[in-house]
């Protein structure tokens, strides 16, 4: 039974993937950390400590009192939020990675979970089921720091044997947690506005269309790589990950024949530049051959989903306040 330390616990993939590891190990071999105590859910459900990902110390004594071994470190700034601030977010998001390598390069720690993203990919990509191998050449800080630290974490597979596992996460839908500032949130925005409002000005192009993927499918991928026999993890950068690939037309669309009186608008920000260097559709045959992996959510399924659930949640919060 592994003993895991979940680092950025408590932002949008970090809180699911805790409950989720919870479930299946047990919650007394999961300690979830974070640099505060916001995500009272998570701080109150099961072991919690603070832990500063930019603090190599601060890691390193949570791992000695936990008898931790494997780590997944969660904690980023992401694409939007981190062109406001690029060196608070070069420095986060390499800096955290660098520890957690280093401390198992130095046998305190097993195995790490490190995700990576779509945001790899630049203009000069190829749009269209973008290849496992190609080019990258990022637009964005946060693209550099995940290109980096794909590098560094097949780095030090190859020289130390660090067992480092690594997905590029596409654009993540919830209804349980809202997003962090990435280029990909009006597709959870959107939802959350539909139910509220019936309407939503949509901060990217009607057809810009990327790489989508339900938490659900996110978390269970994230699962099962990790579950898998270190032979079958034959890439060490970062894997390609994907499931449904639309457009804010095509959501819009799709959330309509559930509130047929759902109007969409558009307005364009900064973040469409960076949208539109990102790929349409991802290859990931990798990542199904490696280790078996395939998704279970439609757009379709999907939305259902989200409006049900949210219909409920706030229907919820109406009746206690």
């Amino acid at each position: 039974m592994p003993r895991i330390l979940i680092i950025g616990a408590g932002g949008q993939i970090g809180s699911e993937l805790t409950y989720r590891l919870r479930d299946l190990y047990g919650s007394e071999n999961i300690v979830a950390s974070d640099i505060g105590y916001h995500n009272t859910h998570i701080v109150n459900s099961g072991l919690f400590e603070i832990v500063d990902a930019q603090d190599y110390a601060s890691i390193k004594i949570c791992i000695e009192k936990h008898n931790i071994d494997t780590v997944y470190l969660l904690a980023a700034m992401l694409s939007a939020t981190g062109e406001k601030y690029p060196m608070k977010a070069w420095d986060l998001n390499m800096n955290s990675l660098f520890h957690v390598l280093n401390l198992a390069k130095d046998g305190f720690i097993k195995q790490i979970f490190w995700p990576s993203s779509i945001a790899v990919f630049g203009p000069t990509t190829p749009v269209l089921n973008t290849p496992q191998h190609t080019v990258t050449e990022p637009t964005t800080v946060y693209g550099i720091t995940k290109q980096v630290g794909e590098r560094w974490c097949e780095y030090y597979h190859n020289k130390y044997g660090v067992d480092v596992r690594s997905l590029r996460y596409p654009g993540i839908i919830s209804w349980k947690t809202m997003p962090g500032g990435g280029t990909t949130d009006y597709a959870v925005e959107i939802y959350h506005k539909a139910v509220l409002d019936k309407q939503y000005e949509c901060f990217l192009s009607e057809n810009t269309k990327l790489p989508m993927m339900f938490m659900n499918d996110a978390i269970e991928a994230t699962v099962k790589l990790m579950q898998a026999p270190s032979e079958s993890v034959k890439i060490r950068s970062s894997y390609n990950l994907a499931a449904i690939s639309f457009t804010p037309k095509e959501i819009s669309e799709a959330i309509q024949k559930h509130i047929p009186d759902f109007k969409i608008t558009y307005e364009p920000d900064f973040r469409q530049d960076i949208a539109n260097s990102w790929p349409k559709t991802i290859d990931d045959s990798s990542a199904r051959t490696d280790w078996n992996w395939s998704h279970n959510y439609s757009l379709e399924k999907m939305t259902e989903e989200m409006i049900t659930q949210l219909r409920h949640k706030y229907k919820e919060s109406t009746t206690v306040n």
